[in-house]
């Protein structure tokens, strides 16, 4: 699905397309995410990485991307770092290396420690912001300081957007979605959560003062565009205040 001129929502992928910077924008991928939760007895399937490297694969192929912006949230823990954090982070840069792409990692606030692999992987590591082509990524639990007039879009992970949708019989299924909208005039694109655990805060069915990020401080999520990813589909479901007032 075509965003604008310039940007590609991938269908049915929790990803984004830049063709100006030949780059793939992702976020909170919360690597380590099982053995974290295992700490605390939850026994999970680890499927996490091997979903995202399948999915950021499938997605070089058909945009022949060069880069990989990671939009925040690239390890799960705040304070510490579980070995099994460091462990997928190095296969993830092999990934990426093996791949022949540059990986470029913006800080969010699980992301201690991750500047370890700055120097030895000579990766680009940035803390919460970084211009790259116009486009102003931001990890989002802060808000953006970089507001230039050359700014084209803000791109910002951290709120792991979902919708809520009823069917007729009244179920409720979950989708992960991209949220699209603007921030003091300037476009604004939230992407969903690449975790595969991660099924999100459904944006239409949560009022906006328990919603993460403070740029809901200054946009109305009811503003912004639902555009949901499911069944290997992109489907633009319109302005989350209608949403907001579809109930079973």
């Amino acid at each position: 699905m075509m965003l604008t001129d310039d940007v590609e929502l991938l269908d049915g992928m929790p990803i984004a397309y830049v063709k100006s910077i030949n780059a793939l924008a992702v976020a909170d991928l919360h690597l380590g995410y099982e053995g974290v939760m295992s700490g605390g007895a939850a026994l999970l399937p680890k499927v996490n990485l091997s979903n995202i490297i399948k999915d950021i694969s499938a997605a070089i192929e058909m945009t022949g991307a060069k880069e990989v912006i990671v939009d925040g949230d690239i390890k799960n823990e705040f304070s510490k770092v579980n070995i099994e954090e460091f462990n997928e982070l190095y296969d993830f840069i092999q990934f990426g290396r093996s791949a022949h792409i540059s990986l470029i990692l913006i800080k969010g606030n699980h992301d201690n420690f991750v500047e370890r692999y700055r120097e030895p992987f000579k990766l680009d590591v940035y803390r919460q912001e970084a211009d790259i082509g116009g486009y102003l990524f931001f990890h989002g639990e802060e808000l953006p300081k970089k507001m230039t007039a050359g700014i084209k879009m803000l791109v910002m992970g951290h709120e792991h957007p979902a919708i809520g949708i009823y069917n007729q019989i009244g179920f409720k299924e979950k989708l992960k979605c991209f949220l699209y909208g603007k921030y003091m005039g300037v476009p604004l694109l939230i992407l969903p959560a690449m975790n595969y655990f991660a099924g999100g805060t459904e944006i239409n069915n949560e009022p906006r003062d328990s919603l993460l990020s403070p740029v809901f401080g200054k946009v109305n999520p009811d503003s912004m565009h639902a555009i949901a990813i499911g069944y290997g589909s992109t489907m633009d479901f319109g302005k989350v205040g209608k949403l907001r007032r579809l109930k079973a």
